[in-house]
This record gives C-alpha cells, sequence and structure tokens, in this order.
C-alpha cells in the first residue's frame, strides 16, 4: 500500500509553454507538499527527460507551439520501456479530452484550473501509478526467483 509519504515523494514534471500555468502548477504542488516537482518550457525536453529521470507523473499541455501534447505523447511512448504512460493532460479545449485518453493519457485536468480538482486528480494518479511500479517490481522478483529455482533444479538434475 502507498503511503502519503511515497505519493508526496513522487516525482512529477510539468510541461507547458505558458511560463503563469508552470509557476501556478509549480506553487500549488510545493504548498500541498510534493517534494519533487520540476517543470519545462519546452516540449522537446520532455521525452528526454523522462528517458532520464523515470517521472512517476508528467503533467502535459496540449496546446504548445514546436510540439504539441499529442507528438510528446507519441515520442514518449517510442523512448520508453514502460507501458504504462504516466501523463495527465492540461487542456481548455473539451473536444481534446477524448483524443488525449486514446493517445495515451491517463487523465485530464481543465483549463482554467480547479485547483481542488487539480489536487485529487494527482493523488489519484500518483496512487496508480506507484502501485502500478510495486506489481511490476514484484513481478520482476518473481521472475528472478522463478529463475533461479530452474538453475537450481537443473544444476540437481545434472548432478
Amino acid at each position: 500500500m502507498n503511503t502519503e509519504f511515497d505519493i508526496l515523494n513522487a516525482s512529477i514534471l510539468v510541461v507547458d509553454d505558458q511560463a503563469a500555468n508552470v509557476q501556478l502548477l509549480e506553487q500549488f504542488l510545493s504548498n500541498t507538499g510534493y517534494t519533487r516537482v520540476r517543470s519545462t518550457m519546452d516540449p522537446l525536453e520532455v521525452a528526454g527527460l523522462h528517458a532520464e529521470h523515470r517521472y512517476d507523473l508528467i503533467l502535459l499541455d496540449l496546446k504548445m507551439p514546436g510540439m504539441d501534447g499529442f507528438q510528446v505523447m507519441q515520442e514518449l511512448k517510442k523512448n520508453t520501456s514502460d507501458d504504462y504512460l504516466p501523463v495527465i493532460v492540461l487542456t481548455a479545449e473539451p473536444g481534446h479530452k477524448l483524443r488525449a485518453l486514446q493517445a495515451g493519457a491517463k487523465d485530464f485536468i481543465s483549463k482554467p484550473f480547479d485547483l481542488v480538482e487539480v489536487k485529487t486528480r494527482i493523488h489519484n494518479m500518483l496512487e496508480v501509478r506507484l502501485l502500478y511500479k510495486k506489481l511490476e517490481n514484484y513481478s520482476k522478483l518473481l521472475e528472478h526467483a522463478v529463475h533461479q529455482g530452474t538453475v537450481e533444479i537443473d544444476e540437481t538434475r545434472r548432478q
């Protein structure tokens, strides 16, 4: 089970081309108790940053110059070994919500921000994300244990 400590120490990346939105989200997350919040205003950096830091959550604006949020999600899918894309999209356009979910986003937050909704959606997403990571780690441990057992059985048979 995830503790509140685990959730507040999850790594979060805020991606928005508007400085005011980045500042608002960073300040809000910090005031809420999140301790590992980073941001970028350059959508071209996101895939590389995620590959390096393996964020637990990416808050991703959809409408940005150079590369929109949909293109960012495509890049993230290409460059990650993770099956679970930890993205909540930020959008002012209701028509983009379904398309974003179909593109791999796990949830969305409407602009202008309702901070109670933002807090709740982020918390819920991180709870699921961290459980997914624990399950993934458990599966790897189980796989390793089965492999070790198989090796030991093979060695016993050879003797």
